[in-house]
C-alpha cells in the first residue's frame, strides 16, 4: 500500500494540523457537556448525523458527486467503523467515567500504534530507531497515566481508560486504511464515511437508547452536539483527509500530541477538571515519544550540539 516516496509535513500541513488539533481538542469538551444529559450512542448519532447532513449539502452546493459504486461505499462503511463508530462510542462512554482532559491525553497514544501498524502495512512509513524509541516512551507514558491502581482491580475508571486505548488502536487502523482514498476529494471522503456511520448508528440508538423516551435536552447540550457535528466532525474530517493524502498516516496522527492542550485548557477553565501528577508525567512521556517519532526536534538538537561544520579549503 502506498508509494515509495517518503511522506513529509510541509508548512501548510503543519498549519492544518494545528487547526485540526483545536477542532478535535474541542470534541472532548463538547462531549463532556453532552454526556450530562444524553446517553453515549445518542450523542454519537447526533454528531455523525448532523455532520453527514451538512457535508452532503456542501457536496451538492459545490457541484461534486458522491460515488455510487459498491466498492466505494464498502470502503466508506469500513472507514466509518474504524474512524467513527468504534472510537466515538468508546470515547464518549469513557467520558461518563473520567475527565475530558485525561481522555484526550490517553488519545495521544494513537500515533504510537499507528507507527507500528504502518511499518507492516505500508512501504513509505517504515519503523526507524527514533520511531521505535518514540513508541517505547509513549507506551511508558500510557502506563504511568493508568497507574498502579489498575493492578488492584478493574474499576470503571480503569475500564474507561482501556476503552480509550482501544479507540486509539481503531484510529490507527483508520489512518492507514484511509490512505486508499488518496486522489478522491477530501470533502467526498469525509461525507461518505460520516454518512455510512450514520446508517450504522441509527439502529443501535433505536434499540439501545430508545431516544423517544429521553427528556428534551437543554440548549447547552444541543449546542454541544452542534459543535461536535459541525466543527469537530464535518470541518475536521475535510482537513483530516487533506493532510492524510499529503503527509501520510504517521504524520497526520501526530495531531494527538496537540489535542490535549486545547482539551485540558477547556476542561480546566470551563468544566473545573483537575489533573493528577501521574497524568502530567504520562503526558510528558507521550510528548517525548511523539517528538522522537517526528525526529525534527532531536535532529535540530544534534546539529546545535555539533556546532558549525568545518569547511576545508580545496587543495
Amino acid at each position: 500500500m502506498g508509494s515509495d516516496r517518503a511522506l513529509k509535513m510541509g508548512p501548510l500541513e503543519w498549519i492544518l494540523l494545528l487547526a485540526l488539533s483545536v477542532l478535535w481538542g474541542g470534541s472532548f469538551f463538547f462531549a463532556k457537556l453532552a454526556v450530562a444529559e444524553l446517553p453515549p450512542f445518542t450523542i454519537v448519532l447526533g454528531r455523525v448525523g448532523l455532520a453527514a447532513l451538512a457535508l452532503n449539502l456542501l457536496v451538492r452546493a459545490r457541484g461534486q458527486r458522491m460515488p455510487r459504486d459498491r466498492a466505494s461505499w464498502a470502503a466508506f462503511f469500513a472507514m466509518g467503523t474504524l474512524n467513527n463508530l468504534i472510537p466515538f462510542s468508546l470515547i464518549v462512554w469513557a467520558q461518563t467515567q473520567i475527565a475530558s482532559g485525561l481522555a484526550s491525553i490517553l488519545n495521544g497514544a494513537t500515533p504510537l500504534f499507528t507507527v507500528l501498524l504502518a511499518h507492516w502495512l505500508t512501504v513509505d512509513e517504515r519503523l526507524t530507531w527514533n520511531r521505535l524509541l518514540g513508541v517505547l516512551l509513549g507506551l511508558a507514558g500510557v502506563t504511568v497515566m493508568i497507574g498502579m491502581e489498575a493492578l488492584s482491580g478493574l474499576g470503571l475508571h480503569v475500564i474507561a481508560e482501556i476503552a480509550i486505548l482501544v479507540a486509539t488502536i481503531s484510529y490507527a487502523f483508520a489512518g492507514i486504511f484511509g490512505r486508499r482514498f488518496k486522489g478522491q476529494p477530501p470533502l467526498v471522503t469525509a461525507t461518505g464515511q460520516v454518512t455510512a456511520t450514520t446508517v450504522m448508528m441509527l439502529p443501535v440508538v433505536l434499540i439501545v437508547d430508545r431516544p423517544w423516551t429521553l427528556a428534551m435536552p437543554q440548549p447547552l447540550t444541543l449546542a454541544a452536539i452542534a459543535g461536535l457535528a459541525l466543527l469537530s466532525t464535518a470541518l475536521a474530517y475535510v482537513i483530516f483527509f487533506r493532510i492524510l493524502a499529503a503527509a501520510g498516516a504517521t504524520n497526520l496522527l501526530l495531531v494527538t500530541l496537540l489535542i490535549p492542550v486545547s482539551a485540558l485548557l477547556l476542561g480546566h477553565f470551563i468544566l473545573g477538571e483537575g489533573l493528577a501528577l501521574q497524568h502530567v508525567l504520562g503526558m510528558a512521556l507521550i510528548a517525548l515519544g511523539l517528538a522522537a517519532i517526528d525526529g525534527r526536534v532531536f535532529k535540530a538538537a544534534r546539529l546545535r550540539l555539533a556546532g558549525p561544520s568545518v569547511v576545508r579549503p580545496p587543495r
